[in-house]
């Protein structure tokens, strides 16, 4: 017998809407650029986020942002094939570094 009623358990792919988000952007001489993301596996996500601290705390203080409608941030990056949106990430890394990674050096033994 299962001692838990699934019946009321929404569907996890039915997320309610994000409302409006600060988005990450890049100035750029005709305008905001969005900023694209990478997930750790490597596919490209939009990111948003639902108050300006958060994506403060997350980025640092220095990176603008403009106010999007979760449609709004949908309808700019499908069309550059990005179908992921990330709202509110907590955790980020630093960029993967491109050069080569080489055994650790042998300290020299003092004679």
């Amino acid at each position: 017998m299962c001692l838990f009623s699934y019946a009321e358990d929404p569907d996890p792919d039915e997320q309610a809407p994000a409302g409006l988000l600060f988005v990450p952007v890049r100035p750029h001489a005709t305008g905001p650029a969005l900023r694209v993301f990478r997930t750790p596996l490597g596919e490209r996500t939009a990111v948003g986020f639902t108050r300006e601290d958060l994506l403060t705390a997350t980025l640092g203080d220095g990176q603008p942002a403009i106010l999007l409608a979760e449609p709004a941030l949908r309808a700019l990056t499908t069309p550059l094939g990005v179908g992921r949106l990330v709202v509110d990430p907590v955790l980020s890394a630093p960029a993967v570094s491109t050069k080569p990674v080489y055994a650790a050096e042998v300290p020299a033994r003092a004679l």
